[in-house]
């Protein structure tokens, strides 16, 4: 026993000096690789403060950014790998690309064909100097107007509707829905019909066919503003074949202004006791091919009787749609949520989101695969709580904006909204408009509306303009192609009628930390002209689909660097050649105003160094900790927003 442990004392008093002399040399490669990863990725996400601007005007950055088109640019010259390193991974890379390609710069969009624009825009214009008359002119009563979709509101809605059978059925719900409505669709699903995946061939899974039985039935809400979709509160979409796990699954999610929260997903598998809506569970549980029921023996089945112990008898059902076969489907609005049941069965429940409520639920649709018979809605409440005007504006002195200052200010704000946008203007005034740099005078915001093919949409906003004073209305018939002249429109304002050090834009259902966002700005070299947000590099326009850009509107490969819409600082300097270039007939104009903008910058970095600064924390989509601007915000978020950030915390009020 003795020699064992004298050799088991030999053998450790050997390995702790191997390893006194290997700790150095770790020691010296963990140093040697945290100096390597300071180097190369100092700045991450962010540009460097206003010291590491000054290593950049001294590395050359009076030279404009240069790119061809379409062909990979020459590698960058050692100086300026160094004269970046310091930057962030997108602003580096955007002035490395400006070192490489000297000499053969030009502008963007230059080889465009804009007519198609242009002629949108001079008819845009000319309806809207007659719907801006008509609305002068208008004498009713602007009070009864809803606040989404411009109709005038019955005084009393029906208390239930039924439909008759079809492919599809659409149905309008006008007051929406209330606690204990019920939404019950009779129908067949149809038989599996094959569909073409590009994604299935490329990867080599056969030719890229698959067999796909889906329908979806959706409660829906009014569309916000034209070209969008309207916003989906409920879709609910069986998929009797599977996707791409391999079996039947009930998937649940919401949609706001085209942005698809995170799916709920039923597969079989029964969800925790604890995870409840109004007391059902989200997920029910079915029968699954690829799992199977443990049985009982005979022995422990009769043990378990004999002591008392029997189990109960567990019905177990299959999934509860099949192609060819007829079903009862029934959505009941809870307190908590939506509670979906198939032949008098729960099968699922679904949360109600935050910025979504049951009165916004005013529209049913049914598509796909489904042969339907008949459509039916009980309990539907009498009254919609928001077809008075009165109850979306508060009109309260309270909420009225500043006069302009004459003296100069840091920074302007100019919010794109769209007509009847009135709730999201009124949360916006509720919210971040009381922060103190504005109500001090610091700061100024306006929102910037174009006009409605509906007169009395347009008298309520010049009653809402008159009275509120932080409206600038542009007399052109609001379009999505035509965004961009409200982003020249805010521009022009920022240079004509205030004196600011910088502008922002962004939309009306974005939530801005003002404070935050004036901090950044002092933070960066005031010498140089800044371009601060949410920075693309190499993005390349969308050939196919609904937002397909023709090669006749874009033909380059990618987009020139620009920071997302939602939310972006520019200097005064940029702002001023933009109105210039304006006014003057030079300025080039592309439907997508995020990439205008960024195409705008580039031309002006020709002549002036600009500083590009990127930070994830103005967020695309949606919200994250401690944002600088949150995207996608409903009126409902912005005061939850408000709420947190008056408590002291910067966090997101984020579905459930």
């Amino acid at each position: 026993m003795k020699r064992a442990r004298s050799s088991e004392v030999f053998l450790g008093a050997g390995r702790l000096r191997a390893r006194r002399r290997l700790a150095p040399l770790l020691a010296a490669a963990a140093f040697a690789y945290l100096l390597f990863v300071s180097v190369k990725l100092a700045g991450f996400g962010s540009a460097g403060p206003a010291s590491a601007v000054g290593r950049l005007a001294a590395g050359g950055v009076g030279e404009p950014l240069r790119r061809g088109v379409e062909r990979p640019a020459p590698r960058a010259p050692a100086r300026a790998v160094a004269a970046v390193s310091g930057y962030g991974r997108i602003t580096g890379e955007i002035l490395r690309r400006r070192e490489a390609g000297e000499g053969r710069r030009r502008r963007w969009g230059q080889l465009g064909n804009f007519t198609e624009l242009e002629r949108a825009a001079a008819e845009a214009w000319a309806l809207g100097a007659k719907a801006w008359e008509e609305a002068s002119a208008f004498t009713g009563d602007v009070d009864s107007i809803a606040s989404r979709d411009g109709g005038e509101g019955p005084a009393e809605c029906p208390g239930s509707l039924a439909l008759g059978g079809g492919e599809t059925a659409v149905a309008f719900l006008p007051c929406g829905l209330a606690a204990g409505s019920a939404v019950t669709v009779v129908g067949t699903a149809r038989a599996a019909r094959s569909e073409y995946v590009e994604a299935l061939e490329r990867s080599g899974a056969g030719n890229g066919t698959v067999m796909v039985a889906q329908f979806a039935v959706e409660l829906r809400g009014l569309r916000a503003a034209d070209g969008e979709e309207p916003p989906r509160i409920l879709h609910l979409n069986p998929r009797l074949r599977g996707d791409w796990s391999g079996r039947p699954v009930l998937e649940m999610n919401t949609c706001f202004r085209m942005q698809w929260g995170r799916a709920q997903r039923c597969d079989g598998t029964p969800s925790r006791d604890d995870d409840q809506v109004d007391g059902f569970r989200k997920c029910e549980k079915w029968q699954r091919r690829d799992i199977v029921e443990s049985k009982e023996t005979k022995t422990s089945s009769w043990f378990n009787r004999f002591i008392g112990r029997a189990k109960k008898p567990e019905m177990m059902w299959p999934f509860p749609f099949s192609e060819g076969k007829m079903f009862v489907l029934t959505i009941q609005a809870g307190v908590e949520g939506y509670h979906i049941n198939v032949g008098g069965r729960h099968v699922a429940s679904f949360p109600h989101r935050m910025g979504f409520a049951l009165e916004d639920a005013t529209g049913l649709a049914v598509t796909g695969g489904i042969d339907v018979h008949s459509v039916y809605a009980t309990a539907l409440p009498r009254a919609h709580p928001s077809f008075s005007l009165q109850q979306v504006l508060e009109m309260s002195e309270r909420w009225k904006a500043r006069p302009v200052p004459e003296e100069p200010i840091q920074l302007f704000v100019g919010i794109l909204s769209a007509t009847n946008h009135f709730a999201e203007r009124m949360a916006i005034r509720k919210t971040w408009m009381q922060f103190p740099a504005i109500q001090l005078g610091n700061v100024v915001a306006r929102f910037f509306v174009a006009l409605s093919h509906r007169k009395e949409i347009n008298a309520a906003l010049k009653k809402e303009a008159e009275y509120f004073g932080d409206i600038v209305i542009l007399p052109f018939i609001d379009r999505y192609e035509l965004v961009v002249l409200k982003t020249v429109a805010i521009c022009q304002y920022g240079v004509q009628n205030v004196t600011a050090d910088y502008i922002m834009k962004c939309d009306d259902d974005t939530f801005v930390r003002l404070d935050i966002v004036l901090q950044q700005i002092t933070t960066y070299n005031r010498t140089l002209p800044l371009y601060l947000g949410n920075l693309n590099l190499l993005h390349r326009p969308l050939r196919r689909g609904k937002w397909a850009v023709t090669y006749e509107e874009w033909p380059e490969a990618v987009y020139p660097p620009y920071a997302n819409g939602p939310g972006y600082v520019l200097s005064i300097d940029i702002a001023r050649d933009i109105a210039s270039r304006h006014a003057n007939h030079s300025l080039r104009l592309f439907k997508m105003e995020d990439v205008s903008m960024g195409m705008w910058v580039e031309d002006y970095n020709a002549t002036a160094p600009v500083q590009y600064v990127h930070s994830w924390r103005f967020c695309q989509f949606g919200c994250v900790d401690n944002y600088f601007t949150a995207h996608y915000q409903s009126p409902r978020q912005m005061l939850c927003l408000w709420d947190k950030l008056s408590a002291g915390r910067a966090r997101c009020c984020n579905y459930r």
